[in-house]
């Protein structure tokens, strides 16, 4: 198992840094927002915390909140004008520094495409860095279920995304950041694992994590150490 210091050394000379959106890259759960405009808000609400924990399996839960939800198209697009993603405070900044060092920088969500292309877009990262659940809708733009063959559908599917990409751009070190268990358990395939609590903090996450941080700062200073 790598120390705090080996692991500092991994984040200073990645060549990758992959970001989990909801509660970590943005303030809020996007599919707790989609619910909440939705008009079921707090029965979704209760599924996230559960998933979350890990006590039901990602996919699982995926379906059975989609499920309650059933948003259309337009209730999608709504969403994202009326009540766009919130970035987390130091977002931007650490972004701009991983890529002035030349490091690439990935979004790997559980959360919705469309939602996460448009965080993406916020901070400078290019839509071909965005990896995400597709919902489908029918030609009215009525829900029509998600895409079950994209790997963020799946419990593992983070880390199957970074395998993924080690495969394709032969990345030697990954760093995989974000404040949940399918984070958490994303590492290996990732080199390191940063466990994020600056806008919800998940017990387990912040027992288990080495290296854990409630403000993007705490990396942007550790980005100048050298």
């Amino acid at each position: 198992m790598a120390s705090l210091l080996e692991l500092k050394e991994i984040f200073r000379n990645a060549d990758a840094v992959c970001f989990d959106v909801d509660s970590t890259v943005i303030k809020e759960e996007g599919i707790d927002e989609l619910a909440k405009f939705c008009g079921v808000g707090d029965a979704v609400a209760e599924m996230t915390r559960r998933a979350m924990g890990g006590s039901v399996t990602f996919k699982a839960a995926l379906t059975a909140r989609l499920g309650l939800i059933r948003p259309s198209w337009e209730q999608v697009q709504k969403l994202i004008s009326e009540h766009p993603p919130q970035l987390t405070p130091g977002i931007r900044e650490l972004v701009s520094r991983l890529h002035q060092r030349g490091i690439q920088v990935f979004l790997i969500s559980g959360g919705f495409q469309s939602i996460v292309e448009h965080v993406a877009l916020q901070v400078n990262i290019p839509t071909t860095n965005v990896f995400a659940n597709r919902l489908k809708f029918y030609f009215n733009g009525e829900y029509a279920g998600f895409d079950e063959t994209q790997p963020t559908a799946e419990s593992g599917g983070k880390g199957k995304v970074i395998s993924h990409l080690k495969e394709q751009f032969h990345f030697k070190k990954v760093v995989m950041i974000g404040d949940g268990a399918t984070d958490m358990e994303a590492c290996p395939p990732a080199d390191c694992f940063i466990g994020f609590g600056g806008n919800v903090i998940r017990k387990q996450v912040k027992e288990k994590a080495k290296w854990y941080i409630t403000h993007f700062d705490e990396l942007l200073k550790e980005l100048e150490e050298r």
